[in-house]
């Protein structure tokens, strides 16, 4: 067949994604989810970077991008007031879409392949000092509602380092509590046990006695989650992340908190008294040890300690 009757054949199917872009959005979800096994939360994040870049796309086809039209993306996410390492997680999701589009034959080759976003410099982040942890965990006050159950949270997320989400997640099951460890079922699903700490255990065992038997009478009785809310449904991450920032302001923490906050200070703390990075990489859940490697950087208090004992002329 001469080459221009091939044309002829290919061309519209890649112009039938001109009309059909929502519906390759929303099967690009379900395969996300199906056949890559990603989490529901972070199938809504590629969800939320599509819906900016169909934004951008103003109606646009996808069959008619090219490669110069999809370089100006990151300068528009940029001029949207969106930080570098947002502007650089949208352009992953992008090449991931196309790569979808590609495998499934709606596009011929992936226009986004060669899109770029400026190179990160890798963050060292922000941790508490263990006065700034004492205090925040000890910021819901006696008497004042649910405060055993935000205790327990907190005491919880820097016990085990867990992440946000996998607190939220956290069932009755997982708990174990005179053995003084929790399963936490991180990104992939992949569970890991975790220890806890006595003062972790004792705050949750008060929280289980006296609270979250009436949190769960007021919705489901039998409810398998062990964070409630008010209203006896699943304390959602979001509200983990309301309460860490009030906490934070009552206890006069002034460094800048995030959900990850109590995450980075156990990591921290434990490196910065002696523990071996192999197993605060087992402790994280992080299944590349260069991620757990950040966390040498930030204590140059133990560096230093290193240097005067074993330099020969320290």
């Amino acid at each position: 067949m001469p080459r221009r009757d091939l044309k002829k054949l290919v061309k519209p199917k890649r112009a039938a994604a001109v009309t059909d872009a929502a519906r390759y959005r929303e099967s690009f979800a379900r395969y996300l989810a199906s056949e890559r096994q990603m989490s529901g939360n972070t199938v809504a994040a590629y969800r939320r970077d599509l819906a900016r870049f169909f934004q951008w796309l103003a109606g646009r086809g996808l069959a008619t991008l090219t490669h110069s039209d999809l370089a100006d993306y990151p300068a528009w996410l940029t001029d949207q007031g969106l930080a570098p390492t947002s502007v650089a997680r949208h352009v992953v999701s992008l090449k991931s879409f196309f790569r979808y589009l590609v495998l499934e034959g709606v596009l011929n080759e992936n226009q986004a392949a060669l899109v770029a976003s400026q190179k990160l410099w890798r963050r060292v982040p922000k941790v508490l000092s263990p006065a700034e942890v004492d205090k925040l965990l000890t910021a819901p006050l006696a008497g004042e509602p649910l405060w055993r159950r935000d205790r327990a949270i907190l005491e919880l997320l820097y016990a085990t380092g867990a992440r946000v989400s996998e607190v939220s997640n956290l069932r009755l099951r997982d708990v174990h509590l005179a053995e003084r460890f929790c399963l936490c079922h991180g990104k992939g699903d992949k569970e890991r046990m975790v220890p806890m700490g006595t003062s972790a255990q004792q705050v949750l065992a008060a929280y289980l006695q006296r609270e979250r038997l009436k949190l769960a009478k007021r919705r489901d009785p039998e409810s398998e989650f062990l964070f409630l809310s008010s209203r006896g449904a699943r304390l959602s991450r979001e509200r983990i992340w309301e309460l860490l920032k009030k906490s934070a302001r009552l206890a006069g923490v002034s460094a800048k908190i995030s959900p990850h906050s109590l995450r980075h200070s156990f990591a921290t703390h434990l490196l910065a008294g002696g523990a071996d990075i192999r197993h605060v990489q087992e402790l994280l859940g992080h299944a590349s040890i260069a991620t757990t490697q950040l966390y040498t950087h930030v204590d140059a208090s133990k560096l230093k300690q290193v240097h005067t004992a074993f330099h020969p002329r320290a």
